[in-house]
């Protein structure tokens, strides 16, 4: 978030896979001396299903919790959820993709109990009728479906104590009565998200060394009300609303600056100190509607749905951004430089989306749908720079606006043509025409136009070789766009001569993905995945003298992150695990071993927002280059252990290391990270202890070494290493039926969202 985005924006474009488990864990009921047993984690046709309703894991735990310890899918930062081998993982609930952007999204599902779930469906490639980018993975959460009328709900309150303490609170309830059903949930929160930093650049002759902290207060209010209502016996009409704000005022950067540089007069290095003490003061407002109208046309399950939706997306932050003039002792001096940033953000988004199902009684399936999304982004920045002993600011205004449309159809062809084998067959058609419009810039940048049109196949087939072996393969090609974040040209600034920078040139990629799994008795598997990405959008540090297209050239080395295409990339990943219940179920064990292999092949020559190159200290053009090629090693297991024959305490132990890999910004070295858990169920309540990173091993290190010279080294610390105590209790009518969860027509603009 916020000027911290360097660690947001950049570590982690690098960091895919993320092994997971399997569970043949086995739901056991003792009749006398019958024992009924149910599958829990099998593998259909395009998708593994982990059906949770009677693990005891759900219980008094939120849907993140329960999500990172679902086969498959693993978080290393404890905000965003990975599935093995894939870019990003989409959450959806009930087949329909959720209202809201990433960061309410992880608030929502932190603050969200996991009771109401039946199971936890991984779609690693999703077929032509998900409206997905790149080589992202589907999460669809599936929610327990109940009987009666009535009114049902549960409350958590949660403390956390890492470097700074946080508490949130939710509450959800759920009202049925004939054809009306209601579901509502309020969640709210303050936390302060602290990060350490020690940032390296330079060469031999110039060098930059940044150490210190930042900290960012957080409040946030979120929720959503779903209104349900049942026309006929084959129609309903359900009308969504999502919102959540975020707050964020005296967000502060404060960095101690060596700068170290070789003077060839007096052949000999001359070193100045300088603190960069940043304020930032921001905000955030997430509304969106969507109106849906659904028509069961027979009772195979053929039906119509259709959506119109609205979405507005505002945020304002404006920073504070100084530069104090220091000694090696660090005493304060003079302010060197001052610059006041106004960087809003203003989204609307009109969207409708048409889909139809045949089903027929030859177990073949017909989809066929189309959507349409208008996007308007409004970005009417403001930089004011005081240099020391001037009061005239150096003021570089640029209003920003992006419109784009994008039309959309697919038709996918699904049949059984037995018990042991299906397949499904499809195609997606996209165009997307965008213009974005800048009144301060040079005149080749100050209008620039996109059109693409894409045609995305998908195939998949599934073939029980018999009861205990199964074998599937799947193909789809997919476009990625670049967030609307990324589009906006401002500039973040961390200190004088480290900044990231967005770039409204990024044009969209192409992603290519492969999978192919087996598994045997539902509890062994082995998946194999290859993804291409041609043209991959990454931030990629250009460094050195910048000099500009007008001659001038920097007195200082200057480290730059610039948002652009950069050149292709391969991932390569095979992944072999387990999961299975022993001891009559004292023991639930997940396990993962894996292996990854990355061929990045990226070259960039000159700055792509302004044309500046970069040069050593003999006047030679210095040119970026990652064709390096790494192979790591991935681990996880999520086990959990019951102490008592009651099922009333649970012991939770897992643990995750992933081995050094190259990444686009250079080696990123291994993560860890062991995490324990307490857990005590008492009738309705639900006390549950969590502490993270018990090793305090999960710290983000980065370094690149370039043939000509060039370094550039990260730490990043997000203090993980902490406590988390909950509070949940269960009321009402559990057999509460739940309310339809409808998908949003600006459903795929949310992931482009800040």
């Amino acid at each position: 978030m916020k000027t911290p985005l360097l660690i947001a924006a950049i570590f982690f474009t690098g960091l895919t896979f993320a092994q997971e488990k399997k569970q043949d864990s086995l739901k056991t009921k003792k009749i006398e001396e019958v024992v009924l047993t149910k599958q829990v984690f099998k593998k259909q046709s395009d998708r593994f299903v982990y059906d949770v309703a009677a693990s005891p894991v759900t219980k008094g735990n939120t849907t993140f919790d329960l999500l990172r310890q679902t086969p498959l899918l693993s978080t290393t930062d404890d905000k965003t959820l990975k599935i093995a081998g894939k870019n990003n993982a989409l959450i959806y609930i009930n087949g329909r993709k959720t209202n809201m952007d990433a960061e309410s999204v992880t608030q929502f599902l932190k603050n969200t109990p996991a009771e109401n779930i039946q199971k936890i469906e991984v779609i690693t490639v999703p077929g032509s009728e998900f409206q997905v980018e790149s080589s992202d993975g589907i999460i669809n959460i599936v929610l327990k479906k109940k009987m009666s009328d009535g009114l049902s709900g549960n409350m958590r309150m949660s403390n956390s104590q890492n470097k700074y303490n946080a508490s949130s609170a939710s509450f959800s309830t759920n009202y049925r009565k004939d054809k009306l059903g209601i579901s509502a949930n309020l969640y709210g929160g303050e936390n302060i998200q602290a990060q350490s930093y020690v940032l390296r650049n330079g060469n031999s002759t110039s060098s930059n060394q940044s150490v210190g902290d930042i900290d960012d207060p957080n409040q946030y209010i979120g929720g959503y009300l779903n209104l349900d209502y049942q026309l006929t016996d084959k129609s309903n009409l359900a009308l969504s609303w999502n919102s959540s704000a975020n707050k964020s005022y005296n967000s502060t950067v404060n960095l101690f600056n060596t700068v170290r540089s070789f003077d060839e007069v007096n052949n000999s290095y001359s070193t100045n100190y300088t603190y960069s003490r940043n304020k930032e003061d921001a905000r955030s407002y997430n509304n969106s509607v969507n109106l849906n109208y659904e028509l069961k046309t027979a009772s195979l399950g053929s039906k119509l749905n259709v959506n119109a939706a609205y979405l507005n997306f505002k945020r304002f932050q404006f920073t504070d951004n100084k530069t104090i003039l220091s000694d090696a002792a660090g005493n304060n001096g003079a302010i060197g430089q001052t610059i006041y940033q106004n960087l809003p953000q203003i989204i609307n988004n009109f969207s409708g989306t048409v889909d139809y199902i045949q089903k027929f009684k030859n177990d073949f399936t017909l989809a066929v749908g189309g959507n349409f999304n208008k996007t308007k982004t409004d970005n009417d920045t403001k930089n004011d720079a005081f240099m020391a002993g001037n009061n005239i600011p150096i003021s570089t205004p640029n209003h920003f606006i992006y419109d784009e449309n994008i039309y959309g159809a697919y038709l996918t062809l699904e049949k059984k043509f037995s018990d042991k084998f299906s397949g499904k067959i499809g195609t997606r058609y996209e165009m997307t025409n965008s213009l974005g419009t800048s009144d301060n810039a040079a005149p080749e940048y100050r209008r620039i136009e996109r059109d693409y049109n894409n045609i995305l196949p998908y195939l998949s087939f599934n073939y029980a070789i018999n009861d205990k072996n199964n074998i599937s393969y799947a193909f789809s090609s997919r476009m990625r766009r670049p967030s609307f974040w990324e589009l906006n040209p401002v500039r973040n600034i961390l200190t004088e001569y480290n900044y990231t920078q967005n770039n409204p040139f990024v044009k969209a990629s192409s992603t290519y993905n492969q999978e192919l799994t087996y598994m045997y008795k539902s509890s062994y598997f082995l998946i194999l995945n290859h993804s291409y990405f041609k043209d991959q959008i990454t931030q990629v540090p250009l460094q050195g003298y910048a000099k500009s297209m007008d001659g001038t050239i920097s007195e200082q080395n200057v480290l730059r992150y610039i948002r652009t295409n950069f050149g292709d990339k391969q991932e390569m990943s095979a992944m072999l695990g387990i999961q299975k219940s022993f001891f009559k179920q004292y023991l639930t064990l997940n396990f993962n071993i894996g292996v990854q292999h990355n061929v990045n092949n990226g070259v960039l020559a000159a700055d792509p927002t302004n044309g500046d190159i970069f040069l050593d200290k003999d006047g030679n053009q210095i040119v970026y280059r990652n064709n390096i090629k790494s192979t790591s090693v991935l681990i996880q297991t999520n086990n959990t252990i019951r102490l008592d024959k009651k099922k009333t305490w649970f012991l939770g132990v897992n643990y995750f290391y992933v081995d050094k890999q190259q990444i686009e910004l250079g080696m990123l070295k291994d993560l860890m990270s062991l995490d324990l858990s307490i857990k005590k169920n008492w009738n309705d309540w639900t006390f549950a202890l969590n502490v993270n990173d018990v090793l305090k091993t999960n710290v983000v290190e980065i370094e690149d070494y370039q043939a000509n010279g060039n370094y550039n080294y990260v730490k990043n610390d997000q203090y993980r290493f902490g406590g988390t105590f909950s509070i949940t209790y269960n009321f009402g009518n559990q057999k509460v039926k739940k309310v339809r969860d409808i998908e949003g027509a600006s459903d795929t603009i949310k992931s482009r969202t800040r």
